[in-house]
């Protein structure tokens, strides 16, 4: 549903706009409001409302007697946030998500299929060139094609 590598910046208000593929995506699906979250590899996650009900129920079946499943659940869900992007889909992400993923201005934000995540630019960069350096290492392991 969400694709690509897009670059944006943090208005002097303190909004982020959403890509505009992803604003039509969202539009042509009836989609008007998100949740965020605490991601991994220090990003935000972006759910569309039915998206993160399938991960809140995924999540709910975890065991809460193991400390791990408590953990998680805690990051996970005091972390989240709804939003709702204005005509122009801007909307704010709130001060502690944007700290936990050190966005300070200039952001990258990305389609992961039925996620999109928000990375600080530097950050993102980062992560890439790690990653890319490892991609096919990585297709090898996980893939079974």
């Amino acid at each position: 549903m969400f694709y690509g590598e897009h670059t944006h910046g943090i208005d002097r208000k303190g909004r982020l706009i959403l890509p505009a593929r992803f604003r039509d995506v969202a539009k042509e699906n009836g989609i008007d409001c998100f949740f965020l979250t605490r991601g991994l590899d220090k990003c935000v996650f972006m759910f569309t409302e039915y998206e993160w009900a399938a991960q809140e129920q995924k999540f709910k079946s975890m065991s809460f007697t193991k400390r791990e499943s408590r953990s998680f659940n805690r990051m996970f869900f005091s972390g989240a946030a709804d939003v709702s992007p204005d005509k122009q889909g801007r909307f704010i992400i709130p001060a502690y998500l944007k700290d936990f993923a050190q966005i300070k201005k200039d952001v990258i934000v990305i389609g992961v299929s039925n996620r999109i995540e928000i990375w600080d630019q530097k950050v993102w960069k980062d992560f890439s060139s790690e990653s890319q350096n490892s991609f096919e290492q990585i297709a090898e392991n996980i893939l079974d094609i």
